[in-house]
């Protein structure tokens, strides 16, 4: 267990206010067939329905990633009591409660999931009584739930079932179901980037977000879900969400999201353990830093969506409606986001820059400046970042060793000292960022990076990770 003292202390207050529940360690098997060595605790929680009193027998398995990724929930039914499928229980007794997909540790423990249990239960009873007849039906149904909470289903059970081929696809998981998020997926989908594309709808009630019409004309490949488990295996996942509290400062809104984020990046981390995170979250270079710092991932599969719109942009510009090619090839935007951004150019073509007159640099410079004026007249809306997050994912899961101006740790290049990300050149592969690509040593361009790092920088300091 990555926090073992934390994961012992919350433990020991359940044990405390529920001592009839029984702790062990068992193999708990997901979804994709990979196992793992869980610490889980089984009993019963005392529910009231309709003036009489049951005790709901449960099962709580403790992720290794605990208190930061919520426990995985079932119900344990005896062979008398048949499951009531409904808005918080499935077929197979899993547990699903708007407390599990809000889940952000410090506020969030097991105590307070329990108690929601018991208020959700006492809303709607999770299981009833069986005849004996039924009960006899029931029978080999409750031996594969029993395996499933036990964690002894095996990968041959799952073959015959169905199967679960995941680990054979490029798959993508995009987390979030708001209007970037619907146009990632789309976006994906159009260019054919995966085999497979979940989208992980965090909001809370049904079909918010738009998913609903993706459930109506249900789309090939692309698998809607409130599950962590559905992303097991993604070789890419694209994160989205932002916040939406009502925090009153620009440094609040940054704390929401590293809140919300606390309860997200744990569980992805868990579930795909090779893939490359790729944030479109606002502020990306603070939220991809957040990324790196909770998935303890190396800092090439944290990739930021970056300046990677905009110079794409700014090259289509150059090259298409100022008619200047030979500029575009190599130009790029980088830095940070917004009005702190900065055109500048790798130095594929030094030689001949070298040896460029005060005239032609002159020109480069005012050429520049037109295309920076037409590009701020270009809102970055959901479809389009939907657009260049499809690029970007179509290089990293094709190995494409395609150049993007991506978000990525720039400490020790340019003179920067401090553990921020900032948009730079750099050549997207399986892995994420293969390489970073050098820029011409233009001051202006030096000052705008190390000044946007000191500003990220000391954000970052005030945040409470």
């Amino acid at each position: 267990y990555k926090f073992r003292d934390l994961t012992i202390e919350e433990l020991k207050n359940v044990n405390k206010t529920y001592p009839n529940f029984v702790f062990s360690m068992n193999t708990y098997t997901f979804k994709d067939g990979s196992q793992k060595d869980l610490l889980n605790f089984s009993g019963t929680i005392p529910v009231k329905y309709a003036g009489n009193s049951y005790n709901i027998p449960v099962c709580l398995w403790i992720m290794d990633s605990h208190p930061f990724a919520p426990p995985i929930c079932f119900l344990k039914p005896t062979a008398n009591m048949g499951i009531s499928v409904g808005k918080h229980v499935d077929a197979r007794g899993r547990i699903y409660l708007p407390y599990l997909q809000s889940w952000s540790h410090p506020q969030s423990t097991v105590i307070g999931l329990i108690k929601e249990m018991i208020a959700k239960f006492e809303e709607e009873l999770p299981l009833y009584s069986l005849s004996s007849s039924d009960a006899a039906r029931q029978s080999e149904l409750l031996s594969y739930i029993a395996k499933i909470t036990e964690g002894e289903t095996n990968r041959k059970a799952k073959g015959k079932i169905g199967g679960d081929k995941d680990g054979c696809f490029n798959k993508i998981t995009v987390i979030g179901a708001g209007d970037l998020g619907m146009a990632c997926v789309l976006a994906i989908t159009a260019k054919g980037a995966a085999d497979k594309v979940v989208l992980l709808d965090l909001s809370e009630g049904a079909a918010k977000g738009g998913t609903m019409d993706l459930e109506i004309f249900s789309l090939p490949n692309v698998e809607i879900s409130k599950d962590f488990s559905a992303s097991a295996n993604s070789k890419v996942v694209v994160l989205t969400v932002n916040s939406l509290g009502n925090a009153q400062t620009y440094l609040d809104v940054i704390q929401s999201n590293v809140e919300l984020f606390r309860g997200i990046i744990p569980a992805i981390s868990h579930y795909s353990q090779n893939s490359v995170l790729l944030v479109a979250s606002h502020p990306v270079e603070i939220m991809t830093y957040v990324s790196w710092k909770l998935s303890a991932f190396p800092k090439s599969r944290v990739v930021g969506v970056g300046g990677n719109l905009d110079t794409e942009r700014f090259q289509y510009i150059l090259t298409h409606l100022l008619k200047a090619e030979v500029l575009g090839k190599d130009a790029w935007i980088v830095g940070e986001q917004g009005e702190e951004k900065v055109p500048s150019w790798t130095i594929c073509n030094s030689a001949a820059r070298q040896i460029e007159t005060v005239a032609a640099r002159n020109l480069r410079e005012k050429v520049a400046n037109r295309a920076l004026e037409v590009l701020k007249g270009k809102g970055q809306r959901s479809w389009s970042v939907g657009l260049s997050v499809a690029d970007m994912a179509d290089s990293i899961l094709k190995d494409k060793k395609k150049v993007h101006s991506v978000s990525t740790l720039a400490k020790g290049c340019y003179n920067i000292n401090s553990e921020v990300f900032l948009s730079l050149p750099c050549i997207l592969g399986t892995h994420g960022v293969i390489e970073m690509m050098k820029l011409e040593e233009d001051p202006i361009v030096l000052e705008k990076l190390q000044s946007s790092a000191a500003s990220i920088h000391d954000l970052q300091q005030q945040l409470k990770l």
